[in-house]
């Protein structure tokens, strides 16, 4: 045990822990339920839905702070406010109603929340797509998902403009931050609906249209990439979002417990305020830190792309404290030469996960910020971001962990026949509870095999030992995590093949100390043909998003290594190339 952990830790055991805050009288007490017709534990105390955060919210944090971004700040009364026009605007003006999906695609704007919330005010399916798209990858997703209205910004506009008529379920496009006419009727400003965000505040009170809402009602479509190569939309309810967020909230009361210290009633007057890194279009970005900030009065503070030196700034002068969200965030604000220059000592937690992380991260984050709670988690967008969250003395005494499930959530591992692993073996990871999403849109197929009686079949590797620490040991899936951003390589090697001087070709993970990993392939060519790497880059930058393109492409002149069944042996592959830094 490590020597940094406080004397007689800890106070109490991890299922001692769970069974306590299980037993209490909050929002994280548990109680035997039953989601989707499976048996389990849920959240007996919990808000219903979504839209009964907002009327709390603005009751009592509605002066404070909640969006800032540059030179715009927003309150949470200004913010309700949009909301409250916004939803009107889709269900009168543009006839949205319950069950309707309506596409999100733009950066970390102020605007960005005021339709996600709307859209779940209203019963409707909010349905974010990745900005980092390129547009016949967004084509892909508005015409899959079926959304009737997408509010976008006008970078993505211009990405799919040229996509527009061929999606004939798309009825309408609003674009924020925007006020030029693009002389298409079906194209309104966000601004002429409901002004700039500086005048939010002066919008009257009208309140949220009437709609019959329930906690198993359908609340997202977020997508993740697939092994077929095309995302799968992964469908969340109100109550899964909002059990993740309890999850989360129940190992940071553990966190406390361990330490033997009392979980404190919440100060209203406690000021918290988090420097999102990550897109809203992240379940972490959306569902761990946005709502979540919603419902405690947090401040959410949003940055244009992510600048480690501005961070910095951010920090000091917002009062920042809590940072994170992959890896390499901690690291480059723990290694940035400008970091003594400014007080960062409001940070009480940097957290991460998404993406492989080394253990001596844990220690530099303790040696930098002694004050902070460092933590780390595994979760996917099947089960609505964290499932499980390793925090505090825990992570420093097992760095190489990704934590103890709470107690609303089911883990074990299995082997290839579905049979359950004592502790301590490895196999694959199931997980269970009232956080998971329920199925993919529109593919019966995969989510007949991910989904299993209340089961997400994750394709990762993983141990759980004695005490319920879950240990991540590789991926079943062929699939790299570079900055948080999940990249099936089948999708970067199709890509690959399409170009006729390629004849075979494979894409492994190249280890980076800050994004975890990058993207490489090893590619063997066509007799007599002929190709550059620069021009295989650019071939599949040509049909996938920047962050997919390899950043080192090596070429065979003998066949790939393959195993009896024909598979390339990858573990082969990957040790060709150097790790980066």
């Amino acid at each position: 045990m490590s020597s940094a952990l406080p004397e007689n830790w800890p106070a109490i055991s991890i299922t001692e822990a769970n069974g306590a805050l299980a037993a209490s009288d909050s929002p994280l007490h548990l109680s035997d339920g039953t989601v989707g017709g499976v048996a389990m534990k849920v959240y007996s105390q919990a808000p219903e839905t979504i839209r009964s955060l907002l009327d709390v919210a603005e009751a009592q944090f509605g002066d404070r702070d909640f969006l800032v971004y540059e030179d715009e700040r927003i309150t949470f009364a200004a913010f309700t406010r949009a909301v409250e026009h916004f939803a009107g605007i889709l269900v009168n003006t543009y006839g949205v109603k319950k069950g309707d999906r309506v596409a999100i695609i733009m950066r970390n704007y102020p605007q960005w929340p005021i339709p996600f919330f709307a859209a779940l005010s209203i019963g409707a399916i909010a349905t974010p797509l990745n900005s980092w798209w390129t547009g016949n990858e967004l084509e892909y997703g508005l015409s899959d998902s079926g959304a009737t209205i997408a509010i976008v910004d006008g970078h993505i506009y211009e990405r799919i403009r040229e996509h527009i008529d061929n999606l004939p379920n798309l009825k309408a496009l609003i674009i924020a931050r925007s006020h030029e006419d693009y002389g298409d009727p079906r194209v309104t400003s966000m601004e002429s609906l409901i002004g700039a965000a500086s005048t939010w505040a002066d919008l009257a009170k009208i309140g949220l249209p009437p709609v019959d809402l329930a906690a198993d009602d359908d609340a997202t479509i977020m997508y993740t990439s697939g092994t077929t190569g095309k995302p799968k939309g992964a469908l969340a309810t109100h109550r899964a979002i909002i059990s993740n967020m309890l999850n989360s909230l129940t190992c940071q009361a553990r966190m406390l417990l361990r330490r033997g210290e009392a979980i404190a009633e919440p100060d209203p007057d406690e000021r918290n305020a988090t420097l999102i890194a990550i897109p809203f279009f992240h379940v972490t970005g959306a569902f761990a830190i946005l709502i979540p900030s919603l419902m405690r009065g947090g401040k959410i503070v949003s940055m244009y792309k992510w600048d480690a030196g501005k961070a910095l700034s951010l920090i000091q002068n917002e009062t920042i404290t809590a940072v994170g969200g992959v890896p390499a965030i901690a690291w480059q604000l723990l290694e940035h030469p400008e970091r003594d220059n400014y007080d960062l000592s409001s940070i009480k937690a940097v957290s991460y996960g998404g993406a492989p992380s080394a253990p001596e991260l844990v220690t530099s984050i303790k040696k930098r910020f002694p004050d902070a709670a460092p933590g780390n988690g595994w979760g996917m967008t099947e089960t609505c971001a964290t499932a499980t969250l390793n925090i505090g003395e825990d992570y420093v005494n097992r760095p190489d962990s990704a934590g103890a499930a709470p107690g609303a959530v089911e883990l074990r591992i299995v082997d290839p026949d579905g049979n359950t692993l004592p502790s301590g073996e490895v196999g694959e990871l199931w997980c269970k509870g009232p956080a998971n999403c329920k199925l993919y849109w529109n593919k019966p197929g995969p989510t007949a095999e991910t989904f299993i009686d209340g089961w997400v079949v994750t394709g990762d590797l993983a141990r759980i030992d004695e005490e319920g620490f879950l240990y991540l040991v590789d991926r079943a899936k062929d699939m790299l995590i570079r900055g948080g951003e999940n990249i099936y390589c089948i999708e970067v090697e199709s890509a690959l093949f399409d170009h006729p001087a390629v004849m075979d070709a494979a894409v492994v993970g190249i280890e980076h100390k800050i994004l975890g990993q990058e993207v490489g392939a090893v590619v063997q060519l066509k007799p007599g043909s002929s190709a550059t790497e620069d021009e295989l880059r650019a071939h599949v930058a040509s049909q996938l998003a920047a962050f997919k393109v390899p950043v080192e492409i090596q070429f065979e002149t003998e066949p790939l290594p393959r195993n009896a069944s024909g598979k390339i042996l990858k573990i082969e592959l990957r040790d060709r190339f150097t790790p980066r830094s």
